[in-house]
């Protein structure tokens, strides 16, 4: 293994790959990633793979539309095909309240170039047969959103990453950081010692602990979030949005020849938990018979269980510490982690070099919350 780099990423998963993977490109020499699993073995293995540009908060829009145009061109950048599926994000309103929030994401949305607009019920259920509209007052769509396979970004990043030098260490798990007054020194690890004066924490659930080594708040929490894999559906129109009904949570895109379904557990507490479980079935069967009945009749084939890494405020944590010197994190993306990798790769990479990066990320900094000033994401599920 490398004693020595110029950073040691910490995570594998999309956000460490894709970090890799910029700072190589740009010709940062001597990067190691540790993984202390194999790639994608965390959270971003577990991910629903949705892709999206439709926010709340203008950073949030902002990430998402930059990765989408990456995720376009992510074959042809790297080689590796990823199952891009460019069906759209349909989010099915039933409150007023909630028209209301969305009609002033969209606005906003449009402004920063999204596609995405409001539709009436009878739309919505055009797109989206499967759902019922009783009880809907209205839905947002954008046709750029849609859905890839999450291991196969993570692998992808990988080798190119590689292909730039980068070096990447499985089963290479982070015991300890090494300081010298407010400087790092090294990263000490399972399989030995790594001499460097930066370390990037994309650790994602993970990422508390690696904060605590340098003393650094990195407010995340692990939460358990499941999902669920459906026998093959007949019929199915092969341009099926992922379509998530706001009021529960419920989502479900296409899987192969059937349905990925999910939904939030509002009985789930925090902590490292990933076995699956059943208790989330009735309020997922209640979902189902209010917006989406035809569900009810599938059966389930398959299903995991995974982590989201949440921050008090939905938001994620972006930035580089004060102190010590020189400690990054790009962590606690509540959900949307996946589909932000590519365009946080690009601005960890310049905030490692020194460089403006294409949005201002300061208000995401996890100072925020000491100083009271959070920055919550609506438009989350």
């Amino acid at each position: 293994m490398n004693t020595h780099a110029s950073a040691v990423v910490v995570g594998g998963g999309v956000m460490g790959t894709s970090i890799a993977r910029h700072l190589a490109r740009a010709g940062v020499r001597d990067v190691v990633l540790v993984e202390r699993d194999e790639l994608a073995s965390g959270s971003t293995s577990k991910a629903a793979g949705g892709v999206r540009a439709q926010f709340s908060d203008e950073l949030n829009i902002r990430l998402g539309a930059r990765s989408l145009a990456a995720f376009d061109r992510f074959e042809q950048d790297t080689g590796h095909p990823i199952g891009l599926h460019k069906v759209g994000y349909l989010f099915l309103l039933s409150t007023p309240e909630e028209v209301s929030a969305f009609e002033t994401s969209v606005r906003l949305q449009n402004a920063l170039g999204v596609p995405s607009r409001m539709l009436e019920p009878a739309e919505a259920q055009r797109l989206s047969p499967l759902i019922t509209t009783d009880g809907l007052l209205a839905a947002a769509f954008s046709p750029d959103d849609g859905h890839c396979t999450p291991e196969a970004v993570v692998h992808g990043y990988a080798a190119d990453a590689r292909r730039h030098g980068a070096t990447i260490l499985r089963h290479c798990a982070v015991t300890g950081i090494e300081l010298r007054g407010d400087d790092i020194t090294a990263v000490m690890t399972t399989r030995g010692r790594i001499a460097t004066d930066t370390v990037i924490c994309a650790a994602g659930a993970w990422s508390r602990a690696i904060g605590a080594m340098v003393g650094v708040d990195l407010p995340v929490e692990p939460l358990r979030r499941q999902i669920a894999v459906t026998e093959p559906v007949p019929g199915l129109p092969p341009t099926l949005p992922m379509t998530i009904d706001f009021t529960s949570s419920l989502y479900f895109h296409t899987e192969g020849p059937g349905l990925l379904v999910g939904m939030s557990d509002p009985d789930e507490t925090p902590g490292f938990a990933t076995d699956t479980h059943d208790r989330w079935i009735p309020a997922l069967g209640a979902a189902m018979a209010h917006r989406a009945p035809a569900l009810l009749d599938l059966r389930r084939t398959g299903g995991w269980a995974g982590l989201y890494e949440i921050t008090p405020d939905h938001n994620a944590l972006i930035g580089e510490a004060g102190s010590p010197s020189r400690f990054l994190y790009a962590t606690g993306f509540s959900g949307h982690g996946f589909l932000q990798g590519p365009a946080v790769g690009e601005v960890v990479r310049d905030l490692y070099l020194g460089r403006v990066p294409f949005v201002d990320v300061r208000p995401l900094s996890a100072g925020r919350f000491a100083a009271d000033a959070p920055r919550p994401e609506v438009n989350r599920v």
